[in-house]
């Protein structure tokens, strides 16, 4: 009977401990605006607090997204981050949000957040996205307006414009900070860059084509 109750509570534990991990620490106060100076407060989730007195509305509020963002670049598309480095009232919330321009035969290129699971709102414009499993599974859905998908934590994933016109989708993370990875750009544009005899064993291309792909970014 002990060795019963032993083993329910160390599952619980794990499980309440699985749960602790999932996301950003809760915070033990209100909030904690983040600021770059010692002198205003402690340090809190890789950010400084400012003093709460001194905080007002306008360190919880931005504005900007509703406006179109370029799309002319290499992929067609470009993303607008919201996070606690240029939002600083995100700082200890663990939230996050983007949005997502897209040309015609836009992509928002392969890419996974280490810190956060993401979901997809498509407002203009329709939209194919997918993820690939640990276990290389791939899960696509086309998407149209008003249409959700979620991207779990830590998988590579992606959002392409399939329609006819312009898209544009909105995100929200559960981190301040999601951690967003670009596969491509890591992969073939490290500084330094990475032995491309190293990439040719690993992706079974030659040598030549990997400088060519390194070369590109």
């Amino acid at each position: 009977m002990k060795s019963l109750s032993f083993l329910a509570c160390l599952s619980l534990f794990a499980l309440i401990f699985q749960f602790a991990i999932a996301a950003d620490p809760s915070q033990l106060q209100d909030f904690c605006v983040a600021v770059n100076s010692p002198a205003n407060g402690v340090y809190v989730n890789g950010k400084f607090c400012k003093d709460p007195a001194l905080v007002t509305a306008n360190d919880f509020y931005t504005t900007g997204l509703n406006q179109r963002k370029p799309t002319n670049n290499t992929a067609g598309a470009t993303a607008t981050f919201l996070t606690v480095n240029n939002f600083p009232g995100l700082n200890t919330l663990g939230l996050s949000f983007a949005r997502a321009d897209f040309a015609v035969n836009g992509l928002v290129p392969f890419d996974y957040h280490s810190r956060a699971s993401e979901i997809l709102l498509v407002t203009e414009g329709t939209l194919v996205a997918g993820f690939v499993a640990s276990d290389q599974r791939y899960f696509i859905k086309t998407l149209n307006v008003g249409d959700v998908f979620l991207f779990p934590q830590g998988l590579i994933h992606f959002a392409a414009n399939v329609g006819q016109g312009p898209a544009v989708a909105f995100a929200a993370f559960n981190s301040q900070d999601p951690g967003t990875t670009f596969i491509p750009n890591t992969v073939f544009g490290s500084n330094p860059p990475i032995n491309p005899a190293l990439l040719a064993k690993a992706f079974q291309l030659n040598i030549t084509t990997i400088m060519e792909l390194q070369a590109k970014f």
